[in-house]
């Protein structure tokens, strides 16, 4: 096995060690991405390193080969099975329920559909609503969708799960975007018995403290994505010092925790540590960074901050590398941050939907409908609404017509294995999919536009979750 996998398999062992991170502060940012996130997991968990030797992406050095192929771009790598949106497996999988008298069921969603995180709530709501129109179709039934905007807000989180808690149609939750967010209204969906799958949630705590009670997760955890960029800052970019930011969010300085614990086990020099809530100007924490000239600064937080920080960055003359996870995994930076958005590198539980060779059919649906791109994290918002609906397909054959929540969460336990369109979906007993898949992405353009199109993927790892 090459450098990189032994180097990130024993990282990721290392991670279990150490006890993270604040992130406990109650904030409007998280990611998803991602928006994911919140405190660090306990020391006694173990975060998994099986790393599927096997697997031809695992091996894949990112230090042997700092310029990917053109066939690992994602303009190169168009999907390459068309399958429909609704999968064969989801076809076979789901019972015959016509007929039954289920009465009005409601799937709900929680995104931040206003403010700057919106991009990638909208898409995950967009790919729920998609998805419910299709298993439908294929249900002979009438689930209705029910679409909240949490702000990427917790308080708002919280109280748009009471109403949701309060609708008794409603049987499943698509969402969160962000971590802090899901963890504020998880105490309210454990009380209500009501299903969460997360489309986007990377914090530890989201399956340690709440798995498939009620909640799963169909992306990475915390305790791995900052180990995947610390081994690429360390093996692929030879960095040797580094100066990390964070936003104070739950999800912001759990991944900056984890990388900084990380760095320092392996000799990168780490100049500074800071959490910021600015939103535009971003002296005050810049000027350190400019007197230290470290080699690299990782970036715990959202584009909608990352951005602006960066072009303030480069504009000061600080050319030192910028890295970060999930929270940069969208165009809106480069609609922030210009050209200076270029060579930036960060790791993704996501990636570009035509990665997912199952999703070819979703994605032309999606643009059909929505007359835009694909963004990331709509694929993952597709696969837990389906998810959801299989689920209570499943209750409501069981019950012999409407299912209660109970029922479904019950149900849940028997949907994996499921092939959505991000491929096939495996939870463990805890609500993790079995394995994640993670990205690398080598950022090349400034133009949002060409998002998709000219970034270039330079690895592509499974890792399994918590001890397995």
């Amino acid at each position: 096995m090459k450098r990189f996998t032994s180097a990130l398999m024993l990282l990721v062992i290392l991670a279990s060690m150490l006890a993270a991170c604040g992130g406990t502060t109650a904030s409007p940012s998280g990611s998803g991405a991602a928006s994911p996130a919140a405190s660090a997991p306990a020391a006694s968990e173990s975060p998994a390193a099986s790393m599927p030797a096997e697997s031809p992406a695992a091996s894949e050095s990112p230090a042997a080969s700092e310029s990917p192929a053109a066939s690992e771009s994602p303009a190169a790598s168009t999907a390459a099975s068309p399958a429909t949106s609704e999968t064969a497996a989801a076809a076979a999988e789901l019972p015959n329920i016509e007929g039954l008298d289920i009465g009005t069921i409601k799937i709900a969603s929680q995104t931040p559909l206003s403010g700057p995180q919106s991009a990638l709530g909208t898409g995950i709501r967009n790919g729920a609503e998609l998805a419910i129109e299709q298993m439908n179709e294929r249900l002979g039934t009438n689930i209705q969708f029910a679409p909240f905007d949490d702000q990427a807000t917790e308080d708002i989180g919280a109280s748009n799960a009471n109403q949701i808690a309060a609708d008794q149609d409603i049987m499943c939750v698509a969402g969160h975007l962000n971590s802090g967010v899901a963890l504020a209204s998880l105490p309210t969906y454990k009380n209500a018995s009501l299903l969460m799958i997360s489309p986007a949630n990377t914090n530890v705590r989201i399956t340690d403290d709440f798995g498939a009670n009620p909640a799963y997760r169909i992306v990475g955890r915390d305790d791995v994505q900052p180990a995947v960029a610390e081994a690429h800052a360390r093996d692929a970019l030879q960095v040797k010092s580094v100066y990390i930011l964070h936003d104070k969010t739950a999800y912001g300085q759990g991944v900056a925790d984890f990388f900084r614990q990380l760095a320092e086990k392996d000799g990168i020099q780490v100049l500074g540590f800071e959490g910021t809530d600015e939103k535009s100007v971003f002296d005050p924490v810049l000027n350190p960074i400019l007197a230290a000239q470290p080699d690299a600064v990782f970036w715990g937080g959202i584009y909608s901050e990352g951005g602006p920080l960066l072009k303030q960055m480069r504009e000061k003359g600080i050319q030192a590398k910028f890295l970060g996870t999930d929270g940069l995994d969208s165009s809106e930076l480069a609609r922030l941050a210009g050209e200076a958005a270029v060579g930036v590198n960060y790791v993704t539980i996501a990636g570009p939907v035509n990665q997912y060779p199952a999703a070819a059919k979703f994605s032309e649906d999606y643009q059909a409908k929505y007359n835009t791109a694909t963004p990331a994290f709509a694929a993952q918002g597709y696969d837990v609404a389906a998810l959801c609906a299989v689920a209570i397909a499943k209750a409501a054959e069981k019950a012999n017509g409407r299912p209660t929540r109970q029922q479904v969460l019950e149900a849940m336990k028997e949907v994996s294995p499921y092939e959505g369109v991000t491929g096939n979906v495996t939870f463990d007993e805890k609500g993790d999919r079995v394995p994640a898949t993670y990205f690398i992405i080598d950022v090349k353009t400034g133009d949002p536009a060409q998002w998709d199109a000219q970034n270039t993927i330079i690895n592509k790892i499974d890792i399994a979750p918590t001890g397995q």
